[in-house]
């Protein structure tokens, strides 16, 4: 069944380097052909990156997990008062950074939407971790939490973003996105912004020069053509500004998430297809990553031959995955992912967050 062939319309396109269409992804992905798929992504990869795979030494910090929001999927998110809610101080996040013995050239920051802090603390997180910590790269608050700084700020987007950019911040991750469908996005994550106000935000972050991630979590209860409609949505946005770096396909994990009606979870296998078809349609991305956090160590290194040339980082701190109950490590030193990357006969490439060659 892995290899039954893709139709050969279909492979004529990618190997001569055209565009594939919807019906093109649609075929990628009820295709039984899991192989044929693959090797497709991993020549496309290859003319890329060659055998380049590219790794980071990156720590994830996430100051609270108080939220205004409450979105289905999630087991991270609490209300004041709630047993196990968190918010750090400045001087908190600061201490747990110092208290780490492993280097890092990243800072990853994302947390939940705080009801009761002013904008002026994300200012003032920026600015102190800058100082304390000038030549690392920030990356930091998703869209969710850009255009709620926006209320809080009364600044406007461009705005909003212009201050968070002149204090320290280097470039967005892409989480929020979800699925971009309005229906399932309204039983996922009703409160949560729209798919439209996500892709302006990363537009207005663009045009500003802060480069970002994307993101789509999948394999809850959407079908191949949202997953589709969700890729083509991205690769416009990033027709007209050029200013995404990397797609990270999320694997859904339901563990410790509410019930929403799931009518199946991501295999194995889903999440090979799901890296490899967004590697053929995602012509105009220079990465698509496969996130060891959500995959776990071995599928993330056998991604590596369906077209992803990125694994992430040390991480050293993840609390968003592991609340949903993702059985991946939490974190992995410099040496371990050398060792995945070259046991797959790949070159391991350490970057920095806009992907500057550190050492090889």
């Amino acid at each position: 069944m892995l290899e039954y062939p893709m139709p050969s319309r279909v492979f004529d396109k990618v190997y001569g380097g055209k565009r594939l269409d919807r019906d093109d992804a649609l075929e990628l992905f009820n295709s039984d052909g899991l192989f044929g798929v693959g090797r497709a992504a991993s020549f496309v990869a290859e003319r890329l990156h060659g055998k380049k795979v590219y790794y980071t030494r990156n720590h994830h910090i996430n100051p609270t997990n108080l939220c205004v929001n409450r979105c289905k999927f999630c087991a991270f998110s609490r209300s004041t008062g709630q047993e196990g809610a968190y918010a750090m101080t400045i001087d908190e996040v600061l201490a747990k950074l110092a208290a780490t013995s492993s280097p890092f050239s990243e800072l990853h920051i994302v947390g939940g939407l705080h009801p009761d802090w002013p904008f002026s603390y994300y200012l003032d997180l920026l600015s102190a971790i800058k100082k304390q910590y000038p030549r690392v790269q920030i990356k930091a608050f998703t869209a969710v939490e850009i255009d709620h700084f926006t209320k809080l700020s009364g600044l406007g987007l461009r705005g909003t973003l212009a201050a968070l950019k002149a204090r320290g911040l280097d470039m967005l991750p892409g989480g929020g996105a979800e699925i971009f469908n309005a229906d399932v996005r309204a039983r996922l994550c009703p409160e949560k912004i729209p798919a439209s106000r996500w892709l302006e935000i990363h537009e207005a972050a663009h045009t500003l020069g802060i480069r970002t991630n994307a993101t789509m979590l999948y394999g809850h209860i959407e079908t191949y053509g949202d997953r589709v409609d969700h890729l083509l949505a991205l690769r416009e946005l990033q027709e007209r500004t050029g200013g995404f770096q990397a797609f990270i396909p999320l694997s859904y994990q339901p563990v410790y998430s509410a019930d929403i009606d799931v009518t199946r979870y991501p295999s194995g296998l889903d999440d090979l297809k799901t890296i490899a078809v967004s590697r053929l349609v995602l012509d105009n991305f220079p990465h698509i990553k496969a996130y060891w956090i959500m995959l776990g160590e071995k599928i993330c290194q056998i991604a590596l031959f369906f077209g992803a040339t990125d694994i992430d980082g040390t991480v050293i701190e993840e609390k968003i995955a592991h609340s949903a109950g993702a059985a991946s490590s939490g974190m992995l030193t410099k040496g371990e992912m050398i060792n995945l990357i070259t046991k797959a006969q790949k070159e391991p490439i350490e970057r920095n967050a806009t992907y500057e060659e550190v050492s090889v």
